[in-house]
């Protein structure tokens, strides 16, 4: 967690917590895997970071005392919070979520970061239990969609404690795996799972096939290397864990419409 003025990101980037974002003043875009999403001060911004994101634009007046406060939850304790339902779901999908304004203010976020910075251990898990039941809460008065999920939720009743703890292994796998080529059996390996469970465990939680996710993630990971290093298409598209430049190329043009060059190009 950490409190500081608000910067323009350089280059996209993407790691595995969920994270809030908090500004006092004005308004911050930013860009998640080539979607642009404008977010409002004074409400509290959640989204998971495993998808590339970059901010491209701050306030004007970012240098007169605007503060931006960031939380890094972690991935698994934000999937074990019970019933948050569609908010799960969306965030999980690749979508943005704003909370209503009476959620948290600055004055909370001030005494999470004293918790937070206190070094102590009872202080750091209060913390964590008073974000699960402000997203509790949130849950069931209502939030914004900023940005629609690229997954597609159908039943918000599908989190269930122990079908989630396998799957969060296997999203944690998959996003540490990401630029190496692995199969079904080797994330069966990793989560004590059959093959065919894994397909079926992972598609009913997170209402998408794992191998579609996989590719997702691998496009996420490629167009976050395009915008940011100097490789060859052909070196992206290993880094990213394709085993075929064929396969990067119709995968890529599917989800982007474009080929790589040309949308490097469309874009600098």
């Amino acid at each position: 967690m950490r409190w500081f003025t608000p910067q323009l990101m350089t280059a996209p980037h993407s790691h595995g917590h969920i994270e809030f974002n908090w500004l006092t003043e004005g308004s911050m875009t930013y860009v998640f895997d080539g979607r642009q999403v404008h977010t409002p001060s004074n409400k509290l911004v959640l989204f998971w970071a495993g998808v590339s994101h970059q901010a491209v634009g701050i306030p004007s007046d970012a240098s007169t005392g605007i503060r931006q406060c960031n939380i890094y939850f972690p991935l698994d304790s934000f999937l074990y919070l019970p019933k948050l339902g569609q908010m799960t779901e969306c965030v999980m999908g690749g979508g943005v979520v704003a909370l209503s304004p009476d959620a948290v203010d600055a004055n909370t976020l001030q005494r999470w970061y004293r918790d937070y910075r206190s070094g102590d251990t009872d202080r750091a898990d209060l913390l964590k239990v008073e974000i699960g039941v402000m997203l509790r809460r949130a849950s069931m008065v209502g939030w914004e969609t900023l940005l629609p999920p690229w997954i597609v939720a159908r039943d918000t009743n599908s989190h269930r404690a122990t079908p989630l703890r396998h799957v969060v292994a296997m999203i944690r796998f998959i996003s540490e795996h990401i630029s190496e080529p692995f199969d079904i059996a080797e994330i069966g390996l990793a989560v004590d799972l059959h093959p065919n469970y894994v397909q079926t465990l992972f598609k009913r939680v997170m209402h998408i096939s794992i191998h579609r996710f996989v590719v997702r993630m691998r496009l996420i990971r490629a167009r976050e290397l395009l915008f940011s290093s100097n490789l060859s298409v052909e070196n992206i598209a290993f880094a990213a864990g394709f085993s075929s430049i064929s396969q990067f190329y119709e995968q890529f043009n599917r989800a982007y419409g474009l080929p790589p060059y040309r949308l490097k190009k469309e874009y600098l």
